[in-house]
């Protein structure tokens, strides 16, 4: 028993940490990027390198992973290697020194997820519907990282982000040397080769589907705070809002367990379609409400939280035994590498030419053709496969 509480211990730092680099990435990077002189359109490809990064590179992370058999080895060293690279931000204020440090810190930190991800799920085994129960103790990360800097940058200059995001990838590399080892275990799909699993409709489907979401969440992570800020909202309060969403998403981790038994993965995944339609018409026409913009931050717990958590645990329903690592890792460039690069790149131009509320209704628009090319090719799946908390 103390040894799982410890291995519990050791995942969920490593998540904390991976995290809370996002919140000091996200909300905060375009506001750093606006701050030395960037305009729109750089800023936008700036912020698509991490996207970009994350279609390539887990790819070739997962298949060396599983190929040598050494995947948390392959973890520790991409913690190292994205550590050293992001001296280079210390260095260099030009767009392309900045282009080419993030995209070698991405590149090697965007290896890591996708590969802790199936170390997870093969560590709870038969429970893996407790997933969410670990996974939330990164987005504790985000949040702290979120609502303290946001709190800080009221008082302090914007430039002092490099040193958080330091701090934050020194946790990382800290944790990734204390993520337990896992016997990965056999499956009867292992000497089937991995394309013949995923030309499979219904992971076609699944994956397409969710690299829509991830291209409807480009204009958010690029523009949601220069959005706010230039609508009066103070730092602190962007800070806040961004916050709100993750400690919904939190509280649907831990009722995960009760959803998926109840509704099953497909269902879940329908909804949190149809409210990320509901969430991003709301940011685009309610930036002046604050009422509305909380209600849309609220949906957050759908739009990140139920689909993530349901999304995860379908790849892991499709892809077993040796072809875990590089199905975690196809699903993340697929969806959240080249769905939010192509999102990021999109939100730049139209942002500049057609508006914050046209962009908004674009990301609606996305979503809504998730939902429904889930519902066409999926809704038909057995429900029944989940595992059983």
């Amino acid at each position: 028993m103390s040894n799982t509480k410890n291995y519990h211990w050791r995942i969920a730092g490593f998540y904390f940490f991976y995290y809370a680099f996002i919140g000091m990435f996200a909300p905060y990077w375009s506001l750093y990027l606006q701050s030395i002189h960037f305009n729109a359109i750089e800023i936008s490809i700036l912020m698509s390198i991490q996207p970009v990064m994350r279609m390539i590179a887990p790819n070739l992370w997962g298949w060396l992973a599983d190929h040598t058999g050494k995947r948390l080895l392959v973890v520790q060293i991409a913690a190292t290697l994205s550590a050293l690279f992001y001296l280079g931000v210390f260095a260099t204020t030009s767009f392309w020194g900045l282009l080419l440090v993030l995209g070698l810190m991405s590149f090697f930190w965007s290896a890591s997820i996708p590969l802790v991800e199936a170390t997870t799920l093969t560590y709870l085994g038969k429970h893996a519907a407790r997933y969410g129960r670990i996974r939330s103790w990164g987005s504790v990360g985000f949040i702290v990282a979120v609502v303290g800097l946001g709190f800080a940058f009221d008082y302090i200059a914007i430039g002092w982000l490099l040193w958080a995001g330091l701090f934050i990838m020194s946790g990382i590399l800290f944790f990734s040397r204390l993520i337990p080892h896992t016997e990965v275990p056999k499956h009867h799909t292992d000497h089937q080769p991995i394309k013949r699993i995923l030309l499979r409709p219904p992971v076609l489907a699944l994956f397409g589907a969710c690299f829509l979401m991830s291209v409807a969440h480009g204009p958010y992570y690029t523009f949601y705070s220069i959005y706010l800020v230039e609508h009066g909202y103070a730092k602190s309060a962007v800070g806040g809002l961004w916050a709100l969403g993750v400690i919904c998403e939190i509280g649907v981790f831990f009722v995960m367990p009760w959803l998926v038994r109840r509704y099953g993965f497909v269902r879940i995944l329908v909804a949190s379609f149809a409210l990320a339609v509901l969430r991003f018409m709301l940011i685009g026409w309610g930036v002046d409400f604050l009422l509305l913009l909380l209600v849309a931050q609220v949906l957050h717990a759908a739009t990140f939280g139920s689909y993530h958590a349901a999304s995860v645990g379908l790849v892991h329903e499709f892809f077993q035994g040796r072809h875990q690592s590089k199905g975690q890792a196809m699903f993340g460039s697929l969806t959240f590498g080249a769905g939010g690069m192509l999102g990021g790149l999109a939100s730049g131009p139209i942002w500049q030419h057609y508006g914050a509320s046209v962009l908004y209704s674009c990301s609606a628009g996305m979503a809504l053709a998730g939902m429904l090319l889930m519902w066409w090719a999926l809704h038909n799946m057995a429900e029944s496969r989940p595992a059983v908390a």
